[in-house]
Parts: structure tokens; sequence; C-alpha cells
């Protein structure tokens, strides 16, 4: 083997696939009683389940490619975007948390038909399923990427094979096995990017000599002859994290816990685990662009995507043997988990606003079990689409992951839920409001993205042509400016053209304010549940530790073995914690 080392990095990713397999299966009876279990775990998930869901949801491979890539040439300012998904996250806590949960629904679309009505129900059901594939798409597509360079595989391989394992566990499990697996991937990444950061620090000389030494400014960056495009585009982007965060669409995420209590605490953990991050995971990359300047020229076959490979730089030139292939499966963590939870919402979706509402006009009853089937059916072939849309993006040489993401988000996915945030605080809207207002705004997208650009902009206002970077920045900066204040204010608008008497949603939409404002308390079953969570977690997480305690056999200096070694004890130590808390006699919570 020593003859050739990235047997070890395969062996490591394959031990990472069999885990995910196995959590498939320790938790497939849990997903197997009805559509509710299957879609969101029947409402009885503990807080640190859901937390790490809802923070791996943001946290794609994207994350260690294009934003990777963004950090390795721009310095800091990636962090603005994270740093908004932490405020996202606060203001979950806050506010929106426990009173997604308290929506009482199993999917989201349930709660914008209570809220908007059905039309509305049916016109988002099928913007947002579109639009989650193609998001999704992304996501496996940012993953293939980074995978052909590792291995110099066929990037097309690399999707089909990772984008078959994420169904296998999306099918099998449905939101039991999705979440229970992002509390692994939790671990997983938590590992890869402490590790990586420490050992960066350590070779670049510290924390003062990462910022001073950086080739460029390391809070602006470079190409930046307007640092207040900076200051614009973190206040936009605190906006745009808040709507696409925290609205009715995603409030899936918070639908899985057991009462509103733990519904905080998982906005909670979120919130904690994206501040922390959004430090910690570029560390390596800005190390990189001290210790190898020249990184991004090792892949010139990646185009414009070279410099998203720079955590395979990092790794390859700095860490011990073994940890491209732990980083690797932390990247397949980071891409399954945001993949498997958009296949098993959109499966939800399908189920509960298209089909069934359809099926009803023919049947007076609808056996759940039909459905269950159905919904395994239908989350295959969603996993099947988004292989395709990932294999069509692998095309787009020219187009970095950074700004793929960006421009989907800013033009098709802030219009798209305006309406779903602000209809939590507005109640009085005609029931076209809502998609004639997601019309409206992917017009103003369209006409920011070919009209109104950047460049007219700086014409107008007497500036010197835009920088290729700078330009970027204020398109953003400008599309999410129209849509804060023009689409949002739309949609504000339409409240004048209310007619209360006219009003055929009226009965259900005051259900669903008066639900919102009730909290959910779990019932006297609810302790069984939080027993079998503990404990089928508790045995996956002691079986992982188990696995990296294994990478210390692999032949590196001692510094390297040991890193491995930490790294299982604190794996392992929460694992045997949650074997011990499931023994625990659990005090029944009032009914």
């Amino acid at each position: 083997m020593e003859n050739n080392p990235m047997i070890y990095e395969y062996l490591v990713i394959a031990g990472y696939f069999l885990l995910i397999i196995g959590i498939g299966f320790t938790f497939k009876n849990m997903a197997s009683k009805s559509t509710s279990d299957y879609f969101r775990g029947g409402g009885r998930m503990l807080w640190w389940m859901v937390g790490s869901t809802a923070f791996m949801m943001q946290f794609s491979a994207w994350t260690f490619t294009g934003a990777a890539g963004k950090a390795f040439t721009d310095g800091f300012a990636v962090c603005l975007v994270f740093i908004a998904n932490t405020f996202s996250y606060f203001c979950g806590w806050a506010y929106f948390a426990h009173r997604f949960r308290q929506t009482r629904v199993d999917t989201p679309t349930e709660a914008i038909k209570g809220r908007f009505g059905p039309q509305n129900e049916l016109f988002f059901s099928w913007a947002l399923i579109i639009f989650t594939l193609i998001n999704a798409g992304v996501w496996l597509n940012a993953l293939g990427v980074f995978a052909s360079a590792v291995f110099t595989a066929d990037i097309s391989t690399t999707i089909i094979i990772t984008g078959l394992t994420v169904l296998f566990v999306s099918v099998l499990s449905g939101a039991w096995g999705v979440v229970a697996s992002d509390f692994m991937q939790t671990l997983v990444v938590a590992v890869i990017s402490v590790a990586c950061a420490i050992v960066a620090l350590v070779k670049v000389g510290g924390p003062v000599a990462l910022v001073t030494n950086f080739p460029s400014d390391f809070i602006v960056g470079p190409n930046m002859n307007y640092s207040l495009l900076l200051v614009g585009t973190f206040v936009f982007f605190l906006a745009k994290q808040l709507i696409t965060i925290m609205n009715l669409h995603d409030s899936f995420r918070f639908l899985n816990a057991k009462d509103s209590i733990n519904a905080r605490k998982a906005a909670l953990l979120a919130m904690t685990l994206m501040g922390v991050g959004s430090i910690i995971w570029f560390i390596p990359p800005w190390a990189s662009a001290i210790l190898y300047p020249d990184a991004a020229s090792a892949y010139p076959e990646l185009g414009n995507k070279a410099a998203d490979a720079i955590y395979l730089v990092f790794t390859r030139n700095t860490m011990p043997l073994g940890t491209v292939g732990l980083m690797l499966a932390g990247l397949f963590a980071a891409s399954m988990s945001s993949m498997d939870s958009a296949l098993n919402k959109n499966t939800g979706i399908m189920i509960r606003s298209v089909y069934q509402p359809f099926l009803a006009k023919r049947a007076r009853q609808i056996d759940d079990k039909k459905l269950l089937r159905l919904s395994m059916l239908l989350s295959f072939i969603s996993g099947i689409l988004v292989i395709g849309i990932a294999l069509f993006f692998k095309s787009l040489k020219e187009l970095s992951l950074f700004d793929l993401m960006m421009s989907l988000s800013a033009m098709i996915q802030v219009p798209l839920l305006i309406p779903l945030i602000l209809g939590i605080f507005i109640k009085k809207t005609p029931r076209w409001a809502p998609w004639i207002t997601v019309l409206f705004g992917l017009f103003l997208s369209w006409l920011m993205k070919y009209h109104l650009t950047a460049q007219v902009f700086a014409c107008w206002i007497g500036l010197e042509p835009f920088t290729a970077r700078e330009a970027t920045d204020m398109n953003l900066i400008l599309t999410l400016g129209v849509h804060v204040f023009v689409t949002a204010g739309f949609f504000c608008a339409t409240s004048l053209f209310y007619n209360e008497s006219r009003d055929a949603n009226k009965l259900e939409t005051d259900n669903f304010f008066k639900n919102l404002e009730t909290p959910v308390v779990a019932d006297d079953q609810q302790d069984e549940f939080d027993r079998q969570q503990r404990n089928k977690l508790g045995i996956m997480v002691i079986c992982m530790s188990a696995g990296i305690l294994l990478m210390a056999l692999i032949p590196n200096p001692l510094w390297g073995r040991m890193v491995f070694v930490i790294c299982a004890l604190v794996i392992s130590t929460i694992g045997f914690l949650l074997k011990r808390s499931a023994k625990t006699r659990i005090a029944s919570h009032p009914s």
C-alpha cells in the first residue's frame, strides 16, 4: 500500500459510504409507518438533530469549493455570506423557528395553502420543486468538480455514483435517515474543518501572520477600487439570507422538531455552528494564498473553476495522508445533506400539494401506505432529475461556482420567497398577490441582468467603469436592492386591494395565524422516540469514531497520527454520551 498512497484515500471514502448506507437501514423502520414520519419524522425530532440539518442545508460542497475559491482570491469578503446566515438563524431563534413548527403541517406548501389558499399552494409547489432541483444540481456539480480533481476521475461518473448514494438514503429512510445523516455529517465537517484550520495556522505562523501576509488587502481583497461596495454587499446579504432561510418554504427544517422549544434550540445550534464556522472554514484557503499562491494553476482543466479546488491543494501539501479522503468524505457529506433534504422535501410537496388534492376528487379515502410507496418512487425520480441537471452544469467551466450560486439565488430565489416571508407579517392580501409578486420580481431580475447593469449604473452616477469583481458585486447589490425595496414594496402595496368579503380563504388564514401563536407541546409517546434517537445515533457515532481511529494506522508522521486519534476521541465521547442518555429515564412531557 505504501507504493500507492491513494489507496488510503479510497478506503476512507468507501468506509464513509458504508456508514451512510448503514444510517439508511438503521432508521428505515422509523420512517415506514406513515407519510408524516417519512416527510418530517412525525415532528418528533430532538433539537440537536434538527439544528444539525438546518446548519447542513446551508453548508453544501459549494462551501468547500466555490466559497473556498472566493476566499483564496478575495480574502475575508466571502465570510459576509456566512455571517449573514448566522444573523438569519439568530432571527430564527428570536422569532421564526417556533412559529414555523406551530404551523402544524407536514410539508411547507401545506403552510402556504393555509396562508394564501390552494391556488397559491399549487403555484409555489411547482415553482419551488423546479428551483430546488436546479439548486441540488449545482450542489452535486460542485462535488463532481472537486472529486474529479482529487482522483482524476470523470466528473460524470462521480456525479452519478454520488447521486445514486443520496437516492438510497432519501428513498429508504425518509426524513429520519436524512436528518440522522445530517447530524453525522456535521461531526465529519467539524472534524475536518477544525483540524485543517489548526494546521493551517501553524504552517502560516499564526492569525496575525495570516492577515498581514495575505497577498492583497485581507479585508477588501484585490481589484476593488470602491471598498464601500463591501458594506453595501454585506447589508444586502443580511436581507437576502434572511429571506432565503426564514420563509414558509424553508420552514421544513423546523417542522421536524418535537415541540416549539426544541425548534428554537435548533435555530440556536445552527446559529452557533454557522457563526464559528464562518471563520474556521476559510482559514486553509487564506493560508494557501500565502503558502501556495500558484495553487489555482495546478488544475487548468477546471477552467475558471480552478481556484475552487484550493482545499485539495492545501490538504495534499500540508495535511497527513488520509485527510484528502476524509475531506472528500466531508464534501460528500455536505452535498448529500443538501440533496437528500431537497429530495425529501420535494417528495412531500408533490404528494401533499399536487398528487393528493388531485386524487381526493376521485376517492374518499386515500391509503397512507400507498402514498408512502408513491413517495419513495417520486423521491427516486427526483434524484434522477438532479443527476441530469448536475451533468448539464458540468459543462459551464467559464462560470465560477460562487458566481453561479449567487446569481441563481439573487435572480430567482429571492423574488420567489419574498411573499413567503412577508406573508407571515402582512395578513390582508388578495389571493393573486403572491404569484403576481413573483412574476413581477422575475421581470425585475431580467431587467437588472440585461439592461440596468453595474456598468450602466456607473455611467449614470459618473463613476469610472467597474472592475470585473466590482461589477459582480454591484450587480448583486442592485438586484437585491430592487427586490428588497421594489418587489417587497409591491407585495405590501397589494394589501390596498384586499376585500375581506371576497376572501374565500379567510377562515383558513385566521386559523393559520392562530396556530402560528399557539405553542406545540410534545405528547406522552415522545419519550420512546427520544430514546431511539439517542440510542441509534449513539451507535452510529461510535462506529464512525472507530473508523477514524483506524486512520491512525496510516503511515504518517506522529503528529499526523495524533490528529486522527484526537478526532476519534472527541467523536467517540459524543457517541458514548448519546448512548448513556438513551439509558437514562426521560421525564414525561405534559400532553
